[in-house]
C-alpha cells in the first residue's frame, strides 16, 4: 500500500484532541522577512496531477518561486520515469535541486540510497509506519532506523523518520516520538518534522525542536482549517491558524535545515493554484 491508502485507511481511527494548542494559533500579521533562502515541495502535494507529465509540473512549480524538492516513491518512481543522471540534468535546467525522497525503505535501500546521492540528495525518509500495537513495535523500529541510518551513511546520504499524528500521543506513558529521538543514533538518523501532524496531536513542534535541537532537519509545512477538529484540514499557507512565521524562525535557529510545503486537501482553487498561494506565502519569509 501506498502512503495514501495507509493514511486514508487509518484516518477514521484518528484521535483529534478537541481544541487545538493555543501556541499555534495566529493572525499571521506581522511576517518577519528572513527565515532562509529557499524552499522546497513535496511532490506527494502534486500527486493527483505530476502523473500525467511529470516535467512540466516540475517546470510549473519552478517557475512558482520552488527551488527544492522532494520525492516519493509513485507508481514512476522517485524519479519519475526518468534515470537519476537524466533526473538531476531535467531539475538543473530548471533551477531544481532534489533534497530528499520519501520511499519503501524496507526494500532496495542501499540502491535508493546510492541513487539519491548521486543527484546530489542528502535525506532519504520512511513516510509511514502507522499506530503499532506496543510500545516495543516502536522500539523494534527505532532499531531498524539505526540500521537504515547505516546503510544509508555508507552511500552518503542520511535516513529520516517522517512523523504523523500517531507518534505523539502517549502509549503505556511513552511517547512515541521521543522514544525514537532518544533510541536513535544521531549521527544515523535525522527527522521531519510535519509541523501540521505535531499540532494536530496536541503537541507543541517547538518544545521539541528545543529539546532535541538539531535532530529535526527537514520539515513539512502545511496549514491548518481554522474551527473544525477533523484530522484531514490542510489548507493554503497563511489561511489557517498555524503561526508558521515564529515557528519557522526558531526552527531555523534549532537545527532546521530544510523547509518543505506539502498539502494534502484543497480548495475549489485546484491543486496548482493553491500550490502558487502556498509559494507566495513563503516568499515572504525569504531572506
Amino acid at each position: 500500500m501506498n502512503r495514501r491508502q495507509f493514511v486514508v485507511k487509518t484516518s477514521q481511527a484518528a484521535a483529534l484532541l478537541a481544541v487545538l494548542p493555543s501556541f499555534a494559533c495566529s493572525s499571521q500579521n506581522g511576517i518577519t522577512n528572513g527565515i532562509f533562502n529557499d524552499f522546497g515541495i513535496q511532490l506527494w502535494t502534486l500527486r493527483d496531477v505530476i502523473n500525467a507529465n511529470p516535467q512540466e509540473t516540475l517546470r510549473q512549480i519552478g517557475k512558482m518561486g520552488f527551488t527544492q524538492i522532494e520525492s516519493f516513491e509513485g507508481e514512476k518512481g522517485i524519479f519519475w520515469g526518468m534515470k537519476p543522471n537524466e533526473f538531476k540534468t531535467f531539475l538543473d535546467g530548471e533551477g531544481l535541486k532534489m533534497i530528499s525522497s520519501h520511499c519503501n525503505w524496507t526494500k532496495d535501500l542501499q540502491q535508493k540510497a546510492a541513487e539519491i546521492a548521486s543527484v546530489g540528495g542528502k535525506y532519504l525518509a520512511c513516510p509511514w509506519l502507522g499506530p503499532q500495537k506496543s510500545l516495543d513495535d516502536y522500539k523494534k523500529y527505532a532499531d531498524e532506523f539505526n540500521k537504515a541510518g547505516e546503510v544509508c551513511k555508507k552511500e552518503g546520504v542520511k535516513f529520516v523518520y517522517h512523523n504523523h499524528d500517531y507518534s505523539f500521543k502517549a502509549m503505556e506513558g511513552v511517547i512515541p516520538q521521543q522514544l525514537f529521538l532518544d533510541r536513535t543514533d544521531a549521527d544515523l538518523v535525522a527527522f521531519e518534522m510535519d509541523i501540521y501532524w505535531v499540532v494536530t496531536a496536541g503537541a507543541d513542534p517547538i518544545e521539541y525542536m528545543i529539546k532535541y535541537k538539531n535532530r529535526f532537519k527537514l520539515c513539512h509545512i502545511k496549514d491548518r482549517l481554522k474551527d473544525t477538529t477533523e484530522p484531514f484540514a490542510s489548507c493554503t499557507l497563511g489561511e489557517g491558524l498555524i503561526n508558521y512565521p515564529e515557528i519557522l524562525g526558531k526552527a531555523k535557529k534549532l537545527g532546521m535545515e530544510y523547509f518543505i510545503y506539502e498539502q494534502e486537501k484543497y480548495n475549489d482553487k485546484g491543486v496548482l493554484v493553491n500550490a502558487q498561494e502556498s509559494a507566495d506565502f513563503l516568499k515572504k519569509l525569504k531572506k
